[in-house]
């Protein structure tokens, strides 16, 4: 039995248990199975999360026991397809779904070998679908090569595929590598998704311009599906509720207010709130990914019991991953390098610009390296210019506070400058946290170097 009828044959079973065909998912693990492979090697071909291919291949392997009136499971499946093949029980290339089951002992049941005297109706052996796949990922930008986020690649795909969480944020300081992770993550897990759109928001992105956009996106993409029909306009939510989507919103950001603490949103962008709160809230089979410096203050970081939204703060590279950035941009012999990639935190974007500052001088620099110098490039400096100039006054007054301190401090000593009361140093503390640029260990709170660092230059 070739690769070919096994799949038409599990097609066939499957719609007659579920309405449904096979999706590509399923196809995989069975494709799989039948050259023997394990199921590491299953998610690793299709560049899919483990657990949630088992996942998939458990419930899969739950239809196929039903319909065929024994259990079946992954060890087995080859052997249970070869028994039923050689009874004869179905013919897996010519037998019609009857009634939602199918039918075995009918009479236009014949061996397998021979010729059907009475082919099957051309429509009706032609049932299966393909599933056609969406993608508007114009504005998704290629930043070149990745750097192992492994773990936080995992967490997102199992929240997306396996927790079906409706609003996702994804946040973290300018640089950190945000867009790239979540462009590496639409790479591997798109193809689970009917429509996938990634949307790049600017200071003109209100509301009603993305929702019309999006619209129109779907709206084609279904005439282009049915060209016989003309679909009907519906709002975006329905088109939600109707379709499994993914999309990804980069630069959340530019929808909230300078001079305001994180995540207050600009006048006339007000209307993002309630319509994140239908994306947690409303019924649907879609995801929204958000990327920024900040997130909506709707989506808090902190994981409640039962719900659909969750926040990943990113931090910085592994000293093993930071190595290999400096590799490449030309340091490969630089000494203590553990101790630069530590400095930087790790930042992908702060140490490829003081990587490209050190090339620039002909390595003449290094030699300030081992004595603890923050290397503060113009780039790196406007970098840090366009999140700070977003920050509040108080936050401002807070980061000056810290910027004296070369240790961590904590509350009640932050308290005794008499300039700030408790409850908007509290605000501005949570806000700077929000925005990734203080650190908190326990109840104490840091500057790091590089922000410690520029803040002193201004």
């Amino acid at each position: 039995m070739n690769l070919k009828e096994v799949l038409k044959m599990a097609d066939e079973m499957v719609f007659a248990k579920t309405g449904q065909h096979l999706d590509d998912l399923q196809e995989a693990i069975l494709r799989g199975t039948m050259q023997g492979e394990k199921y590491t090697k299953i998610a690793e071909e299709i560049h899919c999360n483990e657990s949630y291919v088992r996942q998939v291949g458990s419930k899969l392997w739950q239809i196929l026991s039903e319909e065929l009136g024994e259990d079946i499971h992954k060890s087995n499946f080859r052997s249970a397809i070869e028994r039923l093949r050689n009874a004869s029980v179905v013919n897996f290339a010519q037998d019609v779904v009857v009634s939602g089951t199918f039918n075995i002992c009918g009479e236009g049941r014949h061996p397998p070998d021979l010729p059907n005297p009475h082919p099957p109706n051309q429509e009706t052996s032609n049932t299966k679908q393909t599933k056609t796949s969406h993608h508007d990922l114009s504005e998704m930008l290629d930043l070149g090569a990745f750097y192992d986020r492994t773990s936080e690649l995992d967490n997102l795909t199992t929240s997306i595929l396996q927790q079906r969480c409706r609003l996702i944020a994804l946040t973290g300081i300018s640089g950190i590598g945000k867009t790239a992770l979540a462009a590496q993550l639409v790479r591997q897990i798109k193809d689970e998704f009917e429509y996938v759109i990634w949307c790049s928001l600017d200071a003109s992105s209100t509301l009603a311009k993305f929702e019309a956009n999006s619209i129109e996106f779907f709206s084609q993409s279904e005439k282009q599906d049915s060209p016989a029909t003309n679909p009907k306009t519906l709002p975006l939510i329905k088109y939600l509720q109707k379709h499994r989507c993914l999309v990804v919103l980069d630069d959340i950001h530019n929808l909230f207010g300078s001079g305001e603490l994180a995540g207050k949103y600009k006048p006339g962008y007000e209307e993002y709130r309630c319509f994140f709160k239908q994306i947690e809230t409303l019924s649907h089979q879609s995801c929204f990914l958000l990327i920024g410096w900040e997130q909506p203050r709707e989506v808090t970081p902190v994981k409640k019991q039962n719900t659909s939204i969750r926040t990943l703060q990113l931090t910085g590279l592994d000293i093993a991953s930071g190595r290999q950035i400096l590799r490449d941009y030309g340091l490969g012999e630089i000494e203590n390098y553990s101790a630069l990639v530590h400095r930087y935190q790790g930042n992908p974007l702060w140490l490829k610009s003081v990587a490209t500052l050190i090339q620039e001088l002909a390595g003449c620099v290094t030699e300030l390296l081992p004595y603890d110098t923050i290397l503060l490039p113009e780039d790196l400096k406007d970098i840090l210019q366009q999140q700070c100039d977003r920050i509040s006054e108080i936050e401002k007054q807070v980061l000056c506070l810290l910027a004296k301190e070369s240790e961590p401090i904590n509350l009640a000593k932050l308290l005794e400058n008499h300039r700030i009361t408790a409850s908007d140093l509290l605000n501005a503390l949570q806000s700077l946290s929000r925005r990734c640029l203080i650190e908190q260990q326990g109840s104490f709170y840091i500057l790091p170097p590089v922000m410690r660092q520029y803040i002193k230059g201004l």
